[in-house]
């Protein structure tokens, strides 16, 4: 018969164990995370520190993200943004068996395929990064200044549309936001609406 004070004991060690997510809340501190890449590296955001950071989340087989890694038009900010020294972390928080969902190998070959500039994909297959940032679509954009602290989230523009076309009319809110944090200004538009595909996350644990 097992113990109970044992049983006990096992139940607040899982308790404590479990990461708390908080929804990042403008200007205040991002949620930290730590997260494997494709290489099977162990990386976190506290060693970003003192650099403007943006995350993306993405779904490969997403028609949103599609519309941006087919045109070029994703990987060119990318290069952009490497430019001024910011860090550009795409985030994959498909479950396994679900739409978007890359081992390290695959997400590899992946962004050499779409010659991706990102500065790295992290892989969170079992959602605990994207439920920290209430991450609901792919893409899914947060800007954290050099402070640490979220200074935009929400959608990479204002076209909520999978067509190619309608980058030719878009308003790029994380252009604008970048220029704003790289000039040390309030960003204008902090919070917009995200759009695309839901994440497609396993069961909660």
């Amino acid at each position: 018969m097992i113990d109970r004070r044992l049983l006990l004991g096992l139940a607040a060690s899982a308790v404590l164990a479990t990461p708390l997510a908080a929804a990042p809340t403008l200007g205040q501190p991002a949620p930290a995370f730590k997260a494997t890449d494709a290489a099977g590296r162990t990386r976190s955001l506290a060693e970003f520190r003192g650099k403007t950071v943006v995350l993306e989340w993405t779904n490969n087989g997403c028609p949103y993200v599609q519309k941006h890694y087919n045109s070029g038009h994703m990987q060119g900010l990318q290069r952009e943004a490497a430019k001024d020294g910011v860090v550009w972390l795409s985030i994959v928080s498909s479950a396994p068996g679900m739409q978007g969902y890359l081992k390290p190998n695959e997400a590899k070959a992946w962004k050499a395929r779409v010659g991706a500039a990102s500065t790295d994909v992290l892989l969170d297959p079992t959602g605990v990064v994207g439920r920290a940032y209430d991450a609901r679509t792919t893409p899914h954009m947060f800007i954290i200044d050099k402070a640490g602290k979220v200074a935009y989230m929400g959608g990479i523009d204002d076209q909520p549309s999978s067509d190619p076309e309608s980058l030719k009319v878009a308003r790029n809110y994380v252009i604008a936001a970048l220029a704003d944090v790289k000039a040390g200004r309030p960003v204008a538009e902090a919070a917009t609406r995200p759009y695309g595909c839901s994440v497609k996350y396993g069961s909660a644990e």
